[in-house]
């Protein structure tokens, strides 16, 4: 029988060790993502492509918060580091996106998710993992619900905008809606709820038309919806369909009311996409914020974000990442020096009524209650400048 010597016992005994903390950064102790001076937060969203204003611009916001945080100072003493990774609005990569967040970059948290799709797809990567998970802009209802221990959203979700839209409907005098819808993920996220609150009201749709999300064309939906003689449409839809289908419509003369969501919240931007003067007098839609870019109170972030990101204007999609970003850096506050994934989701979990000063109303979240936004705001164009209205004509 061999005696196996005792430095052979040692020498495994090293490797195990090595090998342990290879595999699990946060072992012995060590809060994976947390340094004695910095907290990494992980971010996933469409940096290039045509979505990226769901993405680069919200990140961007959030940065400009983070990085005024960090000239204070940082939060008990960390400075906080925003690691971006590039979905491109597509699902695939953004699961690989979350992957690399989570496993390569080793971050302690993730704020991010723009488009719905990718998100719904990179949920359950980053449920497994038990990240916390601040959604900043996606919408749909799948994302946070059923509720994960450790994912909220600061976005107002699809199901609450789709039955502001009908009221907002209601409230305006219409009699007579239709629907112009995509039938994705996203799409269906918000079509579902919108048809179960006409239900409610009984209010039968009198046209109910679906465009894909890179229609070039609309005359069909239009036609049809007008011979139905619709006096208001409910948009669930891409900024692109969008402006196709209202370019469509005002060629034939059509010009219902329009009631969008907040997919469709850069106004002065999608005046250039649709391109046609007047097409958006009778235009609304939802925004996730309660003041435009150009609102004296938001001066002080126009600054920062110029300063940060020299030749950006304020834009309302960065308004989204600069308010959420203030709910992440509340609850790390509060989370202390001891920072632990636990810990953040204990707080986040008692924030109630916190005013962010961006958002339109008070974020609250609750251990049963992930979905923490519940007020929208309605906004419309004047000439080149958003403004925002009352529901009540």
């Amino acid at each position: 029988m061999k005696t196996v010597r005792p430095w052979v016992h040692l020498a495994i005994s090293v490797m195990c060790v090595g090998f342990l903390g290879f595999a699990a950064p946060g072992f012995a102790g060590q809060t994976v993502g947390v340094t004695d001076d910095t907290i990494k937060i992980g971010s996933f969203g469409a940096l290039t492509g045509p979505y990226y204003l769901f993405g680069k611009l919200i990140m961007n916001g959030a940065e400009v918060v983070y990085n005024d945080v960090n000239k204070q100072g940082g939060i008990h003493g960390r400075k906080l580091t925003l690691i971006r990774e590039d979905d491109r609005c597509d699902a695939a990569t953004a699961i690989a996106a979350a992957k690399k967040l989570i496993y390569q970059h080793e971050v302690f948290m993730i704020h991010g998710g723009g488009c719905s799709n990718p998100a719904i797809a990179a949920r359950e990567e980053i449920e497994r993992a038990n990240v916390p998970w601040v959604v900043f802009a996606a919408v749909a209802d799948p994302i946070t619900m059923p509720v994960a221990p450790y994912i909220w959203s600061t976005a107002l979700t699809a199901s609450r905008e789709s039955r502001a839209q009908v009221d907002f409907a209601k409230a305006r005098g219409a009699k007579r809606l239709a629907i112009i819808a995509q039938h994705d993920a996203w799409g269906n996220a918000r079509y579902k709820p919108l048809v179960e609150k006409l239900k409610e009201e009984g209010i039968p749709p009198v046209a109910d038309e679906e465009i894909g999300g890179d229609a070039n064309d609309a005359t069909t939906q239009v036609l049809r919806i007008r011979q139905a003689n619709a006096d208001a449409i409910l948009l669930v839809v891409y900024p692109k369909p969008a402006a196709i289908f209202v370019r469509d419509a005002h060629k034939f003369g059509y010009k219902p009311l329009y009631i969008g969501m907040t997919a469709i919240s850069d106004l002065p931007e999608f005046q250039k996409q649709v391109g046609i003067a007047g097409a958006l007098d009778d235009f609304y839609s939802i925004s996730q914020v309660g003041f435009t870019p150009d609102d004296p109170r938001m001066d002080r972030w126009r600054k920062l974000t110029e300063g940060l990101f020299p030749g950006d204007r304020l834009s309302v999609y960065n308004l989204f990442g600069i308010a959420s970003a203030q709910v992440v850096v509340e609850v790390l506050k509060r989370a202390g020096r001891e920072l632990t994934r636990e810990r953040v989701k204990e707080e986040i979990e008692k924030l109630q009524n916190f005013d962010t000063g961006v958002y339109p109303g008070p974020i609250t979240c609750t251990s049963t209650e992930h979905q923490c936004n519940k007020t929208p705001a309605w906004i419309k164009l004047e000439g080149d400048k958003i403004v925002h209205v009352v529901a009540k004509n």
